[in-house]
This record gives structure tokens, C-alpha cells and sequence, in this order.
């Protein structure tokens, strides 16, 4: 089992705000688990009680409706946490968390998080403020849902998906969406989804590889994402 004091992932994340010794601590007490494609990291209405360390891989966090659409809310990747708002709150977990891909995540238990947050200012104060982001991103996609058209949200996303999971000099997204995805991201039928990104790619804004995409001219894909 990888030690926290010496895993590079911790760097992108609160946990950098950690000492020597609270590491040391947290490597006592945390779980390595393997999660393959398509299993649940945790489900809707499942206790957590304690928080994901994403150590590879890609999950999906998405959020069921009443009449049975499933909405993605994000996606989290290699040195994100996940799981925060249990640390906060003893209620249940409103989301659920598929693996894109074969994951490896370490799991820290609530109470030594807990310990950590009560002693350390500044990984307090770390969480705290990855916790307003996403609640930020959370208002955001509320009002592009709202206003937005479905056109727009998926230039929008498409645009998102490279700018954060998109390699050095490469045009592709390096992350694998099934089409279903991408229509649970912008909220739309996969039917409604696939037309427009094949309506993408006969304007020559996106080339599409399978299930990769590549996007081949940012500007005007910005134009659409914006309205114009």
C-alpha cells in the first residue's frame, strides 16, 4: 500500500495542506480499493462515512429525477476528492458515482478527516473552498439548464471536457463518453445529442473517432457555446 506522505496525487488536493504526521496517520487507517468500469463507488442514499481519494481513473457523479432521467452533475479524475459533504452532514449521499474506467481510489475514514479538519486551519479552509466551487459549478449548470439551449450546453460542455481532461498538443478529449453520456450531461435525448454532434462534425468543429472526439476549431465551437 502507497504511503500518503509520499503519493503525488495529494498535491492536487486539500490533502496537501496535511502534515508529515497527519499523513502518517491517515496512511493507517485508509483503504485501497479497485473499482472496474461501470461499478459503483457509492450510490444515492448510501452513508459514505469518509471521503474518496481519486488515485486513477474517471467517475461519473449523477443525480437520478423523480421520473427516472439521470442527470451528470460532474466528473471527477485523478487527485480529486470526493465525498466532502459527508464530513459536514450525517445524511445519507444525494448522488451516485460510476467508474468511467478502471479506478483506484483511496478511501479515508470520517473520523480521521475529521480530526484533521478540527486541528488544521488551512486543510479547513482547503475543503472548504473546493466545497464552494462545487457548489458554484452546481449554480451553473441550474441557470445554463434554464437558459441555455441544448445546442449551446453541448458546444459548452464539449469545450469543458477539453479544456480539463485534454492532453498537451492533443485535440482529443481523453476521456471516453458514451453518447448516452453526453445527453445525461447536457440534459437532453441521446437521439437530440447524437444529431448535433454529427451536425458538429459535418461543420467541421469537432472530428469524431468512435467514441473519442476531437475538437478541431475552438473558435467557432466558442461562437456556438455562446450563441452566436
Amino acid at each position: 500500500m502507497s504511503k500518503c506522505e509520499q503519493c503525488i496525487v495529494r498535491q492536487f488536493n486539500s490533502l496537501k495542506h496535511l502534515s508529515k504526521e497527519e499523513l502518517i496517520n491517515m496512511s493507517a487507517c485508509k483503504t485501497v480499493r479497485k473499482i472496474k468500469k461501470g461499478e459503483l463507488l457509492f450510490k444515492e442514499g448510501e452513508h459514505i462515512n469518509g471521503v474518496f481519494c481519486i488515485k486513477d481513473g474517471v467517475c461519473k457523479v449523477s443525480k437520478m429525477s423523480a421520473n427516472g432521467r439521470n442527470q451528470i452533475i460532474s466528473l471527477v479524475k485523478r487527485g480529486n476528492l470526493l465525498g466532502e459533504r459527508s464530513l459536514i452532514s450525517d445524511e445519507v449521499a444525494n448522488l451516485n458515482a460510476v467508474a468511467l474506467q478502471d479506478m483506484e481510489v483511496c478511501f479515508i475514514p470520517k473520523e480521521e478527516i475529521i480530526s484533521d479538519l478540527e486541528k488544521n486551519s488551512n486543510f479547513s479552509m482547503s475543503v472548504l473552498k473546493t466545497m464552494a466551487g462545487n457548489l458554484r459549478d452546481t449554480d451553473n449548470l441550474v441557470v445554463d439548464m434554464a437558459q441555455k439551449t441544448v445546442k449551446q450546453r453541448l458546444a459548452e460542455t464539449l469545450l469543458n471536457l477539453h479544456a480539463k481532461f485534454s492532453l498537451p498538443n492533443d485535440e482529443f478529449i481523453n476521456v471516453n463518453l458514451s453518447r448516452e453520456d453526453f445527453a445525461d450531461i447536457i440534459g437532453a435525448a441521446t437521439e437530440s445529442t447524437i444529431r448535433l454532434l454529427s451536425g458538429f462534425k459535418k461543420k467541421g468543429l469537432i472530428a469524431i473517432n468512435g467514441k473519442r472526439i476531437a475538437i478541431t476549431n475552438k473558435t467557432e465551437l466558442e461562437k456556438v457555446a455562446k450563441g452566436f
